[in-house]
């Protein structure tokens, strides 16, 4: 075989698998598992980092926002995916920086001296863990929604 004639044939079936490697890239299937891949590493995150020391809600917060970042540079083309993407990237920012309020406040609360001044700083603690915790809350129920709502998307045929 010649060397035009193998480049005649290895060119065109070269090509042909790029295009259709691009072409899965960009499939809504695709774009569905880069999608609940990311959210799913961000809720993998909240279940087994259940905060409750501040070491472990601040680390939490900040591994929030690497998921956050995550998904907000996925480059999705569908728009219905690009809807979904936007509202999680809310929902894990609200739940980032809320875990991080709540993860500074209970490190002001445990360092607060037993005097008038320190109850104080302990009860304004407490009303701001109290805030952040239910802002979380919301958030977390708001993650659960849009899950179900991408999931349910996603599993639709093309």
């Amino acid at each position: 075989m010649s060397v035009r004639l193998r480049y005649n044939v290895i060119f065109p079936i070269s090509l042909g698998i790029t295009f259709l490697l691009v072409g899965c890239n960009d499939s809504k299937a695709s774009q569905c598992q880069q999608l609940i891949g990311a959210v799913n590493e961000g809720n993998s995150l909240l279940e087994t980092n259940k905060a409750t020391q501040v070491s472990t809600s601040l680390k939490l917060a900040q591994d929030l926002e690497v998921v956050t970042k995550k998904i907000e540079e996925l480059n999705l083309k569908d728009p219905k995916l690009k809807d979904f993407q936007t509202r999680f990237v809310k929902v894990f920012t609200t739940l980032a920086q809320n875990i991080n309020k709540a993860g500074k406040a209970l490190g002001a609360a445990k360092t607060a001296k037993a005097t008038a001044s320190g109850r104080e700083r302990i009860q304004k603690a407490r009303d701001e863990i109290d805030t952040a915790l239910k802002a979380a809350e919301i958030a977390g129920k708001q993650l659960d929604v849009f899950a179900t709502q991408v999931n349910k998307y996603c599993n639709q045929l093309e």
